[in-house]
């Protein structure tokens, strides 16, 4: 049932005896989510309840329910449907908070492919793509980079030119239109789950659509001058595909922030890695280093020194990430240790 598995089975057995059942989070709105549930006359069926998740909410919003989590749902007679508490994620897609909080956003859980989606009506941008690829590999999934609207008239050399920023990631062409590619891609996702990534206008939702063989997604037209659209989807939604697997559809991103660790820059940079390891110094920074095996690649033309400054912006960004997250943990730290010392001492100001 939509990715259950006998992991998930293990992690629910403890709630057996409160009469629970496991459900696949659906879309999640504030104290309130759509949750997919066995059908109680027939259990190869799903259904859809309405469950009210406040009883879990959390300060930290990483903890909160997100579209692909797998829940621990309470459907007492006469109550409303309630979850008491989320399976631990086996995948999480984890984006950086906009602004200046340290939080991170879970974009989609439970996932084994993550779909970044590229529209070839333009020329694809090669570091959205890296940063995204990054957030992909970090997540634990497997990214797949999607080409969107193959249909459309385009520069053939830039398929190769995303091959080359996505290397040993799969890359597929295809056209909700025409069909090119969609069997492959189907292929490919079996019967797993996938989240969609990209931003607004790429066709997210009519890829959707195709690979439902039905219109469960609205979609909009995008402006001819600069191929962009509206945010057609606006909620992350999971929905079941024929194959048996799911899909979880997300809004388009304007920025993607990247949440920490070095682990998604490294594998979505395995090339600029591969050619550090020949460095002469194991801490060589790569810039003015002698014996330095990534500048003299760039030297080469073999490594584009557009790849490398994308590679060292994306591990400066994750180094700040990381030294506000740890701030912020101290001060949280600082004032649990300062409400425990009053409760021990009342007679303290």
């Amino acid at each position: 049932m939509l990715g259950w598995d006998v992991t998930f089975d293990t992690c629910f057995t403890p709630f057996l005896a409160s009469g629970a059942v496991p459900g696949r989070v659906v879309r999640v709105d504030r104290g309130l989510c759509d949750v997919l549930v066995a059908d109680d006359d027939d259990p190869g069926l799903l259904r859809t309840v309405r469950a009210d998740w406040s009883g879990i909410s959390s300060a930290d919003p990483m903890r909160n329910p997100c579209t692909g989590d797998w829940a621990v749902v309470h459907m007492d007679a006469g109550q409303p449907a309630s979850i008491s508490a989320l399976l631990p994620r086996r995948t999480a897609v984890v984006r950086g908070s906009a602004g200046e909080r340290s939080d991170g956003q879970v974009l989609a859980a439970n996932v084994d492919h993550v779909l970044i989606s590229v529209s070839l009506a333009a020329k694809p941008d090669a570091g959205r793509i890296e940063r995204l690829l990054a957030l992909a590999w970090e997540s634990g999934a497997i990214p797949v980079v999607v080409l969107t609207k193959a249909d459309a008239p385009h520069d053939p050399s830039w398929v190769d030119e995303v091959a080359a920023v996505a290397p040993g990631v799969t890359v597929v062409a295809v056209s909700a239109l025409t069909g090119v590619g969609m069997l492959e891609l189907s292929e490919l996702l079996g019967s797993g789950t996938a989240a969609l990534l990209g931003q607004s206008g790429v066709g997210k939702s009519t890829l959707t659509n195709a690979l439902c063989g039905a219109d469960v997604m609205a979609t909009g037209a995008t402006r001819a001058v600069d191929e962009k659209g509206r945010h057609t989807t606006t909620t992350r939604e999971l929905v079941a595909l024929p194959g048996g697997g799911a899909l979880i559809d997300t809004p388009g991103l304007r920025s993607v922030g990247l949440f920490g660790g070095e682990s998604g820059v490294d594998q979505a940079f395995n090339d600029v890695l591969e050619l550090a390891s020949a460095c002469r110094f194991a801490d060589c920074g790569h810039a003015s280093e002698p014996g330095c095996a990534v500048t003299a690649a760039v030297a080469l033309g073999t490594l584009p020194q557009r790849r490398l400054d994308s590679y060292r912006k994306l591990l400066r960004e994750n180094a700040w990430v990381a030294s506000r997250s740890d701030a912020r943990v101290a001060a949280e730290r600082q004032r649990e240790w300062k409400m425990r010392s009053r409760s021990s001492n009342p007679a303290r100001p």
